[in-house]
């Protein structure tokens, strides 16, 4: 990776305020004095303005890896107090909405990886306060649950440990950017589900029920989607207490498979397979907001998280693509079926997280 320069002043921790009791800001240099080019103010802009003129990937709908980068790019924005990011960021999707010049890229299944396109209007409207993208996101957090099953879950469930990001995330902004608790109690209710049906008694999950290959973006997805939860679910909740339990028990499990070089591979508990680039952000990006919420114990967690960081943005080339990056995978129970994905660069899957990342560390609010 090329040589990148620091910017000054940005090496604030970024741990002030508190939302809960039982949150506790850090007070070292854990997420601090960073080596140079790999601040996460720096490489978080990096990658948003990049994602700011990249193309549509993969499917002729907008796929889900692009929405994640786009909350990601948008949350930087946010943090940032970037107003000029976030009105391009903004313009980029304003064609996709109902009308709009690319109306055709609109995703239709009933599915997961569709629904979340909810999201990116979502998180504008948390920003903007602008009816109409909060109208559009509302739509889709309340598409997904209009056909539950009789336990009350989503018709979209499936049990793929995906899920546990891709579902949640649509009703976790539609409750940020409404307040109204049923989008919540939705999605804890999901998340508990899929924890009962899904975690391993190591605290990793097989990518499903059926495959019993521990594929390190699935769990990543799970990781990251319950640190999101976490973030904004209320302490007295009464379904807190089991996604933290169910968390903590994840977060123990990767702190042992982690990688001298900072990574985990490809396959989390097969040291044969390569080292892979979103999981490894994704499991940094959960366990940064672990320490900084108090949920995890600093001095144990902390630098296994900065050293994931540091690792991670080493994958990051002089293009501001990130490198190494595991192909689209569906499930298969077959051991050379994983060993032999293909490594991408500029991937969204790959892009997304490390953008999370960044805003992880930057994030200074506790909310």
């Amino acid at each position: 990776m090329l040589s990148r320069f620091v910017i000054s002043g940005c090496l604030l921790m970024g741990c002030a305020g508190v939302v809960s009791a039982q949150s506790a800001p850090v007070q070292d240099t854990t997420f601090a004095d960073w080596p140079a080019g790999d601040s996460p103010q720096e490489v978080g802009k990096q990658l948003a303005e990049h994602f700011v003129t990249s193309p549509h990937q993969y499917t002729k709908t907008i796929h889900y890896s692009e929405i994640c980068a786009w909350y990601g790019a948008l949350t930087f924005a946010q943090l940032t107090h970037d107003d000029a990011l976030r009105e391009k960021l903004t313009k980029k999707f304003e064609p996709l909405m109902p009308g709009g010049a690319e109306a055709e890229r609109r995703p239709e299944r009933h599915h997961v990886d569709d629904s979340i396109f909810g999201v990116v209007p979502l998180e504008i409207a948390v920003q903007t306060k602008d009816a109409k993208f909060l109208k559009e996101g509302v739509w889709w957090a309340d598409r997904q649950w209009e056909s539950p099953q009789s336990d009350g879950l989503s018709g979209e469930t499936r049990y793929w440990i995906d899920d546990m990001y891709m579902l949640t995330m649509l009703q976790l902004e539609a409750y940020r950017a409404t307040g109204d608790k049923k989008y919540l109690d939705r999605d804890a209710k999901e998340m508990v589900s899929y924890l009962d049906k899904l975690q391993q008694t190591n605290g990793l999950f097989y990518h499903a029920p059926d495959v019993k290959y521990f594929w390190g973006r699935g769990d990543g997805w799970v990781a990251a989607g319950m640190a999101e939860m976490l973030r904004s679910l209320p302490e007295n909740h009464p379904d807190r207490a089991r996604i933290l339990k169910g968390y903590r028990l994840m977060m123990s499990a990767l702190l042992q498979y982690q990688g001298k070089d900072g990574m985990w591979r490809e396959l989390i508990d097969h040291d044969e397979a390569w080292p892979e680039s979103s999981s490894s952000a994704m499991f940094s990006f959960a366990m940064i907001t672990g320490v900084k919420h108090g949920w995890l114990d600093a001095k144990t967690y902390g630098p296994a998280a900065r050293r994931g960081w540091i690792a991670v943005v080493g994958y990051v080339d002089q293009n501001n693509d990130v490198t190494q990056v595991c192909e689209g995978t569906g499930k298969k129970d077959d051991l050379a079926y994983y060993l032999a994905r293909k490594r991408r660069t500029g991937d969204f899957h790959g892009q997304a997280p490390v953008m999370w990342a960044a805003d992880a560390l930057i994030r200074d609010d506790m909310h």
